[in-house]
């Protein structure tokens, strides 16, 4: 995977990881609704968040399986027995919280609540999410927020019942976490609005936990890349090697072309139905509740994009 992925776009990748965990852990500091006794158990999380970027520093051995080139049926047999002992090795032994559960190869990235780690396969960090050639604000705008996004997932409303250890249990006082509740059910009604087809709305509640891990994760990846400016750097600088638009405005497209979709009808209503996930360019419209997003283009009220202030979600 090295030849593909180089130790120096790995570097720079984990520039950005720690650059997002950063800006995480000040919005929890900043949070005026969160209970001292609460914050301290979020940092907390934050601050023993594993992350492995690219490839695993440790490969699995793998010496021990015969792999024949005339045999695939008995490879297949020998690798899920291989595997089955591997796992069953594990038992009564500390949890490995650098272990990987996703190929290098695999364009994903994932949230581990039972470790309170992530993966960031090499294969999701190529173009267009991410450059390592590339400048900040197409960085941030793409990968920057799939970063925040696994981040937050460690305080949606799921991965909020696990504590930085990977245990499950309720570190939450009644007061915060019915706060987190009525924010989370503000979101779940701003995507009930949604109608991708005639009659057929999302389900806020179903897609509830990637929707806060949108929301959470754009914010966190916009305040990262607005951390990183230097104090020079002006709009009309960003403009100059961007043709007509700003750094800021190029952090949004940058973000909104992640999301870019052609679905069949059929396979929109089934994405629908039954995906956890809102489709792509109902994603891109977790701009509506960011501040930055109002600044960056100068969205007024009555645009089809704008949402009043009040309306706005803010979780984390």
């Amino acid at each position: 995977m090295q030849k593909y992925f180089s130790a120096e776009a790995k570097a720079r990748a984990k520039v950005m990881v720690d650059a997002l965990v950063k800006a995480f852990g000040a919005r929890v500091d900043r949070l005026s609704w969160l209970s001292e006794a609460t914050r301290a158990k979020a940092k907390a999380k934050v601050a023993t968040l594993t992350v492995g970027v690219g490839y695993p520093d440790t490969w699995v051995d793998s010496s021990g399986l015969t792999i024949d080139r005339a045999d695939a049926f008995g490879n297949a047999r020998r690798a899920s027995a291989f595997e089955y002992q591997r796992q069953v090795a594990k038992l009564s032994k500390p949890v490995d919280r650098n272990e990987w559960w996703m190929t290098p190869q695999t364009v994903n990235a994932v949230n581990l609540p039972l470790q309170n780690a992530l993966n960031f396969p090499a294969a999701i960090l190529q173009p267009p999410f991410f450059d390592p050639e590339a400048d900040p604000a197409a960085n941030f705008g793409a990968m920057g927020t799939i970063i925040g996004h696994e981040i937050s997932h460690s305080f949606d409303d799921s991965g909020a019942q696990f504590d930085a250890q990977g245990t499950f249990t309720n570190w939450w006082t009644d007061e915060d976490l019915a706060h987190f509740k009525a924010a989370g059910e503000q979101l779940a009604k701003q995507y009930d609005a949604y109608e991708p087809l005639p009659g057929l709305h999302l389900n806020g509640h179903q897609t509830l936990s990637e929707n806060i891990a949108d929301v959470a994760g754009l914010n966190t990846s916009w305040d990262a890349f607005v951390a990183q400016r230097q104090p020079t750097a002006t709009a009309d600088a960003g403009a100059k090697h961007a043709g007509a638009f700003t750094d800021e405005q190029r952090f949004f497209l940058s973000f909104a072309q992640v999301w870019r979709l052609k679905s069949r009808e059929a396979a929109m209503r089934r994405q629908v139905i039954t995906n956890g996930h809102a489709p792509g360019p109902y994603r891109a419209l977790t701009v509506r509740n960011l501040d930055g997003w109002y600044q960056a283009f100068d969205v007024k009220p009555g645009q089809k994009l704008a949402l009043p202030a009040e309306q706005r979600v803010r979780i984390w």
